[in-house]
């Protein structure tokens, strides 16, 4: 909600200027939501591990678990940075553009490609593709106004949401119910990729970035944090948010354009200090980590993000192991396509949940932790199909309910840079714990465990957070009640 300028033209001024910008935002919005649909329909991808153990790649189940999946992670880790980079830097469009050719290469290969080697190349070209997923979220707000960043957000997700379910929910009946082979879904993957890359080729080139090209610090700082999070108003007192573009007086507006050209032609002027943009970096990353609040969130987001991607990495893998798919029918792409609306179900709920998470978020992780080491445990020692489809099915749902509960405590009160550069760095130490526990628990060189003793590692390491978030919980919640005895021990004296 944005602040209601003071006056009547200004006001008349402002509904004029939301109503005519309607064009500009419904047009790359579309085509992004369109690009974020086609690149998500993905059919074969329920079936991955299935399609790399069968006869068309041949590959042995240490070869797939111990060699090939844990190269996603390796070059995942390699690119998040630099791409973080490029993606501000070449002001999204080009990312775009190299993520839907990194996806096409990925499912050529997966095609065409034999071999470990080149299997394991693939696996580089998936992760770049992974890592080039932040400009998809991150481009649209280059291109919008501040106070529609919410309901293109929604939109963009939403349609990689439906994009994902009706891959899962189409690839599940042409192989039960039509009998299609895994290859002619990997064709449909790939057909439906190269569709989502023609229609980033129409995408509006953006003139503005977070980081590298915005019109000054000061404008973009102010413009940014019009809206405060909070609760939900916005910044009422600070005289510069009525320079912001949108809060001119009609009569300081020039008729002709001029002061618009002049602005353009400045932006166009400034020049990139990639130096300066780095050191404003690491102060706002002092900056927002200095928060007990932020850095509670941020720790469990890195410490379970890293434990869900190994989960749900080699998922495939253990119900290979549980049920193997040339003996009996297998249901992945139901399966996911069931967590994913089910968990989008809870996501929608907890958005109109009223509590303190400020005070009970902590415990509410905990016991939520614990619950997701449950349904691991589960997964790992129940060794039957279905057991472990449902558990699969509970682990999202409650990871999904908590990152987004974790995304508004760490959004609140953030501009969108700052937004931008945290999500950046707790995903990029999810990754960093990732590797690391996949250089000693999977990979080849380091332990090379089976699938089964993986999971009860990963069900140890939900409980490892569990019990770390409970004891810091508590903690807190005896240091804010003795907070209020001692306030209300003092009233009486005062008195």
């Amino acid at each position: 909600m944005v602040r209601r300028p003071r006056g009547g033209r200004p006001a008349r001024r402002s509904a004029r200027a939301g109503s005519g910008g309607g064009c500009c935002w419904a047009l790359p919005t579309g085509l992004l939501c369109a690009y974020g649909f086609f690149c998500n329909v993905r059919p074969s991808e329920p079936f991955l591990t299935r399609y790399l153990l069968g006869p068309h790649k041949n590959l042995s189940e240490t070869q797939v678990f111990n060699e090939i999946y844990p190269v996603w992670t390796y070059s995942y880790l390699a690119l998040l940075f630099p791409v973080f980079l490029a993606t501000d830097y070449l002001r999204y469009k080009p990312v775009v553009l190299l993520q839907g050719l990194s996806l096409i290469v990925t499912w050529f290969m997966l095609l065409y490609a034999q071999g470990l080697r080149a299997v394991q190349f693939l696996e580089f070209f998936y992760g770049m593709g992974t890592a080039t997923d932040i400009a998809y979220y991150s481009y649209i707000y280059s291109v919008v106004d501040v106070n529609l960043y919410q309901k293109v957000t929604s939109y963009c997700r939403s349609a990689t949401l439906v994009g994902y379910t009706v891959g899962s929910v189409s690839g599940q009946v042409l192989v039960s119910v039509a009998g299609w082979s895994l290859f002619s879904l990997n064709v449909i993957s790939l057909t439906s990729i190269s569709i989502a890359f023609g229609t980033a080729w129409f995408l509006p080139m953006p003139q503005k970035s977070l980081f590298f090209h915005h019109v000054s610090n000061q404008q973009l700082s102010w413009e940014m944090k019009v809206m405060d999070c909070k609760n939900g108003s916005a910044v009422q007192d600070h005289p510069n948010v009525q320079r912001a573009p949108g809060w001119e007086d009609e009569t300081k507006v020039p008729l002709n354009g001029e002061g618009q050209s002049a602005e353009k032609e400045s932006m166009q002027e400034q020049k990139v200090d990639i130096v300066k943009v780095l050191k404003d970096l690491w102060q706002d990353f002092l900056q927002c980590y200095s928060s007990q609040t932020m850095l509670c969130w941020s720790v469990w987001w890195a410490l379970s993000t890293c434990g869900y991607f190994q989960v749900i990495n080699y998922a495939q893998g253990l119900w290979e192991m549980v049920l193997p798919s040339h003996s009996m029918e297998i249901y992945n792409g139901a399966v996911e396509a069931a967590s994913t609306l089910l968990g989008a179900v809870a996501v929608f709920v907890v958005g109109h949940i009223k509590t303190s998470w400020a005070t009970w978020g902590e415990v509410a992780l905990a016991l939520f932790s614990f619950l997701i080491a449950a349904t691991v445990y589960i997964m790992d020692t129940v060794r039957n199909i279905w057991v472990c489809y449902a558990s699969y099915v509970v682990f999202r749902i409650i990871y999904m309910l908590l990152i987004t509960i974790a995304t508004f405590q760490i959004a609140t009160n953030l501009s969108v840079e700052r937004y931008a550069l945290v999500f950046g760095v707790n995903t990029f130490i999810a990754l960093a714990l990732q590797t690391l526990l996949t250089v000693i628990v999977v990979d080849a060189s380091g332990l090379g465990l089976d699938i089964f003793t993986q999971f009860m590692i990963y069900a140890s390491y939900f409980a490892a957070i569990s019990l770390v978030f409970l004891g810091s919980g508590i903690y807190s919640i005896m240091r804010a009640y003795r907070g209020q005895e001692q306030v209300q021990s003092r009233s009486p004296e005062s008195q």
